[in-house]
């Protein structure tokens, strides 16, 4: 896993030119059909170019999933240092993955993940180094600074996150990842997060 390309935040001109080419041509034709050649084409610049700012056609995925906009999960003012109502915090925590869980762009780079990542090996780390793990770092850096104030009892940060991202995804996410009609309303959200926040809390709260 050490080689799996982690992308920074900052992103020129040229190189967002270049991921919504890519972007526009993996949700299109999947990652398999698209060539680098393809991208440059795509963004109108040179090979040269492309190269110079993507090694890899892994490490142009990583970047477009790494992008997640401004609804993005991870965002410090989420995660405050001193945190009055751990259940107001969890709910808006809970409620900000969810609804970028539900995205359809979230969805379509998922489904490409998941669809390609037994024939192309590097896509699968790609894709979670970029995406799963980006959250669950800081969602766990948060509750070890909660522990040590001893405003929750997580004898295992690590176990604690994981459950508290599967209890959000619930059923709602793998039929919106399935593509099953009816979407989920902004009622079915709201209660999927309150209900997974309730269940965490009895089990970490202090």
């Amino acid at each position: 896993m050490d080689d799996v390309p982690v992308i920074p935040r900052e992103i020129s001109p040229k190189r967002r030119q270049i991921l919504q080419a890519a972007e526009a041509l993996f949700l299109a034709h999947g990652y398999g059909a698209v060539s680098m050649d393809a991208v440059a084409r795509q963004a109108q610049v040179s090979k040269a170019t492309l190269y110079a700012h993507f090694r890899s056609k892994d490490g142009l995925f990583a970047s477009i999933v790494a992008n997640k906009g401004d609804d993005s999960p991870v965002v410090e003012s989420l995660f405050p240092d001193d945190v009055a109502d751990l259940r107001a915090a969890l709910l808006e925590i809970g409620r900000r993955l969810t609804r970028f869980l539900l995205r359809e762009r979230t969805l379509s780079i998922v489904r490409i993940a998941i669809a390609e990542s037994a024939r192309f090996p590097e896509l699968g780390p790609a894709f979670y180094a970029n995406g799963p793990d980006q959250f669950r770092d800081r969602f766990r850096a948060w509750l070890e600074a909660l522990a040590a104030r001893g405003q929750v009892r997580v004898p295992d940060t690590l176990t604690a996150t994981h459950q508290f991202m599967a209890l959000l995804r619930s059923n709602m996410f793998l039929r919106a990842t399935l593509n099953m009609r009816p979407r989920p309303t902004e009622d079915e959200i709201d209660a999927t997060v309150k209900s997974a926040v309730e269940t965490w809390l009895r089990a970490f709260g202090a």
